[in-house]
């Protein structure tokens, strides 16, 4: 790619426009940027380049003969090349991403004039300009800085110049959306954390979760661009349904609190049985659909100071349970086999009310659970789950729980008894 452009101050734009990667890729011979001084081309010995405009008016106007041999000159050595003129006005077509890729596509020689003072005759418009150009509703002293983000808009996006080409095909406007977050070291700032899925390795979900953030940006940055957007990929189609899903949830605005559970909030952690029960009977989960677990089950934990609530405003929003009694059905787990050694404790029955879901509350209750496993000495923490419950296999992944194999419940007759175990060290 060669460009060309037309200027009054071509040092100036020299000393930018070959710094940085655009430079590493012209001493390459991958690009070739040439700032060709429009006043050498003058006719007279003052090199003037402008004139009062006729029929009267503020400033002068650039004159036609210096910018047309100007061009004739770098039109001289292209005669082979695909060229295109391109005037930098406040009155062309608003330039965009999509103007960038056409240009890269379509030509590998772009000549870009700079107008100056108020403009330039339009005569030299109507002869030799392709298109004009304008970065947008605004208007500027010169052409220059405009000519400039266009090379450079242009140029990056030529083989080569950058080290691959994810490096500007994940960015803002290529696919019309904007660009996902970004994040360095160190992984926490001033209280400020990298997001988890960042660190864990996890490529597959890290690219789903830059391309939700993607879309997400989008929607509240460029409503006018996520309008024009016609998304046919399933995937993101099922990202755009998860986040109007979440922003139909309800945001939590004040602390969560855990705190022993009392008789009387037994009425409140049984309601909240009943939502989670429903919610595993649609999603065709065979746990907790008998009498399991009943307000007895509860009873002797309130009583021993085990059941935990998480309230939010003073109300009950999730309970779990914690014991460091040995369970039983764990000493018979098969295809794999526990890691931690000495104390644990075991979590069981952990639940949020219907109106938490997905706000982060699951979260929280299991970093409570966690919190309060260490401060009791545990060395490890393990629960189960039904080997179709999805959801909370990925929550207890996420927080760093490994998978460690299969057993067999004893708690709920009659029903489905397969669970898997899943076990975190403190």
């Amino acid at each position: 790619m060669r460009i060309d452009i037309m200027t009054l101050f071509p040092d100036t734009m020299n000393a930018i426009m070959h710094e940085s990667i655009l430079g590493r890729a012209a001493k390459k011979g991958i690009i070739e940027i040439n700032c060709v001084q429009i006043r050498d081309y003058t006719e007279n010995k003052q090199c003037q380049v402008d004139d009062y405009p006729y029929g009267g008016g503020w400033g002068c106007v650039m004159m036609a003969q210096p910018l047309k041999s100007c061009l004739d000159d770098i039109m001289s050595t292209a005669k082979d090349m695909r060229s295109r003129v391109i005037y930098m006005s406040p009155q062309g077509k608003p330039y965009d991403q999509a103007t960038a890729r056409r240009l890269r596509d379509d030509y590998d020689h772009l000549v870009l004039v700079c107008g100056h003072y108020e403009g330039i005759d339009e005569r030299f418009i109507e002869q030799c300009v392709d298109e004009e150009i304008s970065l947008g509703d605004f208007v500027l002293t010169g052409g220059e800085l405009a000519a400039m983000a266009v090379a450079d808009s242009v140029c990056r996006l030529v083989p080569g110049v950058l080290s691959d080409e994810e490096c500007f095909t994940g960015e803002s406007h290529w696919d019309g959306l904007l660009e996902y977050p970004q994040y360095t070291r160190p992984e926490v700032w001033e209280g400020r954390e990298v997001p988890k899925v960042l660190l864990g390795g996890d490529h597959a979900a890290v690219a789903r979760w830059r391309r939700k953030k993607s879309i997400e940006r989008t929607m509240d940055k460029r409503p006018d661009m996520y309008a024009k957007l016609e998304l046919t990929d399933k995937d993101d189609i099922k990202l755009v349904e998860e986040i109007n899903k979440e922003r139909s949830r309800m945001k939590l605005t004040k602390p969560v609190e855990c705190r022993a559970a009392s008789a009387g909030d037994l009425e409140s952690i049984m309601l909240i049985v009943r939502q989670a029960r429903n919610y595993l009977k649609k999603h065709r989960v065979d746990q907790w659909q008998g009498e399991y677990p009943a307000p007895e089950d509860f009873l002797p934990d309130i009583e021993n100071g085990s059941c935990r609530v998480l309230t939010y405003g003073g109300a009950v929003a999730g309970f779990f349970c914690l014991t460091d009694r040995p369970e039983p059905d764990y000493e018979n787990i098969t295809d794999g086999r526990w890691h931690g050694e000495g104390k644990y404790c075991t979590l069981h029955r952990a639940a949020v009310a219907a109106e938490f879901r997905g706000t982060g509350m699951s979260r929280m209750l299991i970093d409570a659970a966690l919190k309060l496993a260490a401060e009791q000495g545990a060395e490890c923490v393990r629960t189960d789950t039904h080997r179709k419950n999805k959801p909370m296999q990925r929550l207890l992944k996420s927080i760093g729980f490994d998978y460690r194999g299969n057993m067999l419940c004893s708690s709920e007759a009659g029903h489905d008894p397969a669970r898997q175990c899943f076990e975190k060290k403190l």
